[in-house]
């Protein structure tokens, strides 16, 4: 008998419904999956049998044909398990087969017949919802993430008992409801850390709100203890909350790479990610045999942290370089290629020299002449040139951290940088693929942020005095225009030239001896 079952599979963030094909006919025992299966899909037909036996059904002790169509797309990964396994009971007579085309079914099987939960199920879902399909049973612990997707009913199992006896009509199952807004909005700003809590640092913070308003990448040089990395985490309550838009796009990168947990629906918050500086080309970037996201699509409209930026190795660094401009990286291999979003802010840290005391007011640096210059040098010109705002961290003296004076809480500077960004909005209503200052081409810096005849004289003396390079120009000009943005001024004015020129400071000559 010939009965056929639908799965998925996921590539990139897209996914493409499969369909399962099992035929059983009489002859010798023999199995066989066919249809560009990977280890793990033969590998499947073990556990089915297990899973079967286990709970009183049978596994046919005859000829068995699977046949996973379109076949010449590449299936891989155990989430087929439970597709086949309901297939081989309808095949076999063991369940009706009535209802099974009107469902898309996955799941890994463990031998007792439970159910292991499996990757991308949100991705699933949309594309399970645009074919048509009534709805989608799957492990309990994906339903909610794949229960956001309206018009499909989500039905989320424990055991292939369950799945069986839904299709026998012994069973009824219970529907997975999510109120998609509900649930978006109700953990919409739920920051576990804020910049109330941090002392001091009046010049960084308002640094870093810069750098939100106009989504800038940025760089904390300072000595150990100064407050980098602690600044840094608390960037992402500062910036704007996502869309709903943002949120599905994020969400189903984070469902991809198998990072949501069974609590999650959404991801409502802007991720942050801060990998450790021994990270692979790979890892952080994507791809691999079976290619997945790497850190830089994780952080997808959010932040991605590279704490010590020096020690990362230059390979893993320089493969940053065209994501960072493209806000996307594309994973080519001989037969197929993916491409996964990477618009995030890059938020980095470093200490100024290897010893950490580099200009330190007051510690006196050890590091032999040449030395600061050649731990600078680790980080490429290309990758620096990418970089908008060069903040120095100084330490915290002791009377600012022993005082009792409250800082301005993260949601006060939040709503100053979402004013900024409508500004921004605004400025670019005939290109929605832009919504802050960081993203203009040359062009539009030209046409966008034209400065005085006055500015121009205090940007020339600044790029002579302070030996500025001709990278440096641009840059100044987009900071500045977010530095308007922020003031509410429609025109660069000096005072906002002047304050973006301080935030060049790698550019300097001599900074580094």
């Amino acid at each position: 008998m010939l009965v056929k079952t639908f799965g998925s599979a996921v590539y990139g963030i897209e996914a493409i419904t499969i369909t399962v094909e099992v035929n059983i006919s009489g002859g010798n025992i023999y199995y066989a999956i066919v249809g560009l299966p990977d280890n793990a899909v033969r590998e499947s037909l073990q556990r089915i049998e297990s899973a079967l036996s286990t709970n009183s059904f049978r596994m046919p002790r005859q000829r068995i044909i699977v046949n996973m169509a379109p076949a010449d797309i590449k299936k891989e990964g155990s989430s087929y398990d439970l597709t086949i396994a309901t297939a081989i009971l309808a095949a076999s007579n063991q369940i009706n087969a009535e209802e099974l085309d009107k469902y898309l079914i996955m799941g890994e099987l463990s031998l007792d017949g439970s159910l292991q939960p499996i990757k991308g199920a949100l991705s699933i879902s949309i594309q399970a919802r645009k074919d048509g399909f009534k709805g989608f049973i799957l492990p309990k612990q994906n339903a909610r993430e794949a229960a956001i997707v309206n018009d499909l009913e989500v039905y989320g199992v424990e055991s292939i008992t369950e799945v069986a006896g839904f299709f026998n009509g012994d069973v009824q199952l219970t529907r997975e409801v999510v109120n998609t807004r509900e649930e978006f909005y109700n953990s919409l700003c739920n920051y576990d850390s804020d910049f109330s809590e941090v002392k001091g640092q009046e010049n960084i913070k308002r640094a870093l709100e810069i750098a939100a308003a106009g989504g800038h990448n940025a760089i904390l040089i300072g000595p150990p203890g100064a407050g980098k990395t602690m600044l840094a985490r608390r960037l992402p309550s500062i910036l704007p909350p996502l869309s709903l838009y943002e949120s599905l796009e994020t969400t189903k990168i984070h469902s991809v790479a198998g990072k949501l947990s069974a609590a999650d629906a959404l991801v409502t918050i802007r991720p942050f990610r801060s990998p450790h500086h021994t990270i692979s080309d790979v890892a952080l970037v994507g791809g691999g045999g079976n290619p997945q996201p790497g850190e830089i699509s994780l952080a997808h409209n959010g932040v991605l942290f590279l704490d010590e930026l020096p020690e990362f190795k230059r390979s893993a660094l320089e493969v940053m370089r065209q994501p960072l401009e493209e806000r996307k990286v594309t994973i080519s291999r001989a037969k197929f290629s993916v491409d996964y979003p990477s618009s995030f802010m890059l938020v980095a840290s470093m200490n100024p020299c290897p010893c950490g005391y580099y200009n330190h007011p007051e510690k006196e640096c050890i590091c032999p002449p040449g030395m600061v210059q050649k731990y600078l040098s680790k980080i490429s010109g290309p990758l620096l040139d990418r970089i908008d705002l060069h903040v120095e961290v100084t330490p915290v003296n002791f009377n600012e951290l022993a005082s009792d004076r409250l800082a301005e809480k993260s949601e006060h500077i939040r709503e100053r940088v979402i004013k900024a960004r409508e500004i921004q909005i605004a400025r670019f209503g005939d290109r929605p693929d832009l919504h802050a200052n960081a993203q203009m081409s040359p062009q539009m810096v030209r046409d966008l942020c034209k400065i005085t005849a006055a500015g121009q004289t205090l940007l020339k003396k600044a790029m002579e005095k302070l030996g500025l390079s001709a990278r440096a120009y641009d840059r100044i000009l987009k900071v500045s225009r977010t530095i308007a943005d922020l003031a509410g001024s429609e025109d660069i004015q000096i005072e906002h030239l002047a304050e973006a020129i301080q935030f060049r400071s790698l550019d300097r000559e001599g900074w580094a001896g």
